[in-house]
């Protein structure tokens, strides 16, 4: 008799268990994410696991090639990008997502951290941001290039294809080849890639997960940890300090984002 209760305890339980998690699932809007990739990277490259598992998760995900992937070159402008954005957005609520979020990893997440200043969204997730034009060292690796494209701009020039700078903490200073006035958009250190003006514009109703990496490049550590404080306050605004290196970032805080993201649907 006692074995008959202890199974029907267990039972009981289970049942339990499966009422509440089945509520949860019925209380949490449907989600959409737009993924944007690294500098010189592609959609299946890092990000890929990253939003495999999350359309696993139930997810609508817009895994997109970005204008500084490795094939495309800056093609088109800032503006243009944000465009490509928000299409992206707009077929994820089409397809019945209710809560939208968008992430990016390394020069995803700066223009990710961009974004959040301008675009109606439910929350940004910057992976291990890097490509701050306006840090030290873009500017000493960049200037010359930003300048060059300055005088092509004021000569007339800047809707003619050149060959002009980019710099990678890994690959360092390679040539790209764009118009002077796509690249400016870009490369400008006061520009849309410079992390603490896009810090400093963004929406207060837009939460942020900032993800750092914990063994990510020094510099990058050093520089994004600290740029969290500067961000307006907001609840649900996190930092997590993912245990991966740059490059595997994406795929060590699926959890997190999984997480943070349905914490911030389901707020009231």
């Amino acid at each position: 008799m006692g074995n008959i209760h202890r199974i029907l305890i267990s039972l009981l339980a289970t049942v339990s268990l499966v009422t509440v998690t089945t509520s949860l699932m019925a209380d949490t809007p449907k989600m959409g994410i737009v993924v944007m990739h690294g500098k010189g990277g592609s959609p299946s490259r890092l990000v890929g696991v990253l939003a495999k598992k999350l359309k696993k998760s139930g997810y609508e995900v817009a895994n997109i090639e970005m204008p500084w992937s490795g094939s495309r070159e800056y093609d088109v402008d800032t503006g243009a990008a944000q465009a490509e954005v928000e299409k992206a957005l707009t077929e994820l609520r089409a397809a019945g997502a209710q809560k939208v979020f968008v992430a990016g990893h390394s020069q995803g997440g700066v223009f990710a951290l961009h974004l959040a200043g301008r675009l109606k969204i439910d929350g940004v997730i910057p992976i291990a941001p890097g490509g701050n034009v306006g840090s030290n060292k873009f500017r000493n690796k960049l200037g010359k290039s930003v300048n060059r494209a300055r005088e092509l701009v004021a000569q007339g020039k800047g809707d003619k294809k050149t060959n002009l700078r980019d710099f990678e903490g890994s690959k360092g200073v390679f040539s790209v080849r764009t118009t002077p006035d796509i690249y400016l958009t870009w490369f400008d250190p006061d520009g849309a890639m410079n992390s603490r003006r896009a810090a400093a514009a963004v929406s207060p109703q837009v939460p942020i997960l900032w993800i750092v990496a914990e063994k990510d490049y020094p510099g990058l550590v050093r520089s994004n940890i600290p740029l969290f404080d500067e961000f307006p306050a907001n609840p649900n605004t996190a930092l997590y300090r993912s245990a991966s290196d740059h490059k595997g970032a994406p795929r060590a805080s699926v959890d997190e984002i999984i997480r943070w993201t349905t914490k911030v649907a389901t707020s009231k």
